[in-house]
């Protein structure tokens, strides 16, 4: 059974995120999160002492389902490892996710200032070791120059480019997808089929990562909640 005060930091989460994608994040004062709740300010503050607390557990709730998700695409199919899989899947899975978007597109100080050092560090290792691994079972180039960089630096534009321009808004988000898989596949992945059993082995060492990174973020959520149940 769930704690009561867990309960209401949920529904607290939950206000906060209606009222993001509502009125924007500078816009959104802990009384309005209050009131939707149907709480007094006070009563939010019992759980985390600022807004930006209640904000940055608010992503890391988000950004725990998402990769949820994620982990739960490579159980069924290992293959969704292959970088030209995971990360037009992950952009297809952000795309579902309203907060999420609305957080990288127009909310840069929650992301700035995400919080937890200790998480934050855990996510840069991630991607460091994403890259390790990637290249020790020979399923990424080990040609490209300061590939973490050009990794992130082709993705990202696929997630702000309407931002920048109504030029490309009629393209399907599936197309979109397939787009960027095309162009991971192409420029940053071996020519010819993968090993299956190098595919196995990094599906199972990332997965076991991104379980570690979700239980870090499930921690997060709560962690400066003074209210959280005990244990």
């Amino acid at each position: 059974m769930s704690h009561p005060n867990r309960e209401r930091a949920d529904r607290i989460l939950d206000a906060a995120g209606e009222l993001l994608l509502r009125m924007g994040y500078r816009k959104v004062a802990i009384d309005d999160v209050a009131r939707a709740v149907g709480i007094g300010k006070g009563t939010v503050y019992l759980h985390w002492r600022t807004k930006e607390l209640v904000f940055q557990a608010l992503m890391m709730r988000e950004s725990a389902d998402l990769t949820d998700e994620l982990l739960a695409a490579i159980k069924a199919d290992p293959a969704m490892i292959l970088p030209h899989r995971m990360i037009p899947g992950s952009f297809l899975i952000t795309h579902r996710r309203p907060l999420v978007m609305a957080i990288l597109r127009g909310n840069a100080e929650i992301l700035g200032s995400l919080g937890d050092v200790a998480l934050k560090k855990q996510q840069d290792e991630l991607g460091v070791r994403f890259e390790e691994v990637m290249l020790r079972h020979g399923l990424i180039r080990a040609d490209v120059p300061h590939l973490n960089f050009a990794l992130h630096a082709a993705t990202l534009g696929f997630y702000l480019g309407d931002t920048l321009s109504d030029e490309f808004e009629g393209i399907p988000l599936q197309e979109k997808a397939d787009v960027l898989a095309h162009l991971i596949r192409t420029a940053f992945e071996p020519p010819g089929e993968p090993d299956p059993v190098a595919v196995a082995a990094v599906a199972a060492e990332l997965s076991s990562a991104l379980e570690e990174l979700v239980s870090g973020y499930r921690h997060g959520i709560y962690a400066h909640d003074p209210a959280k149940a005990p244990g």
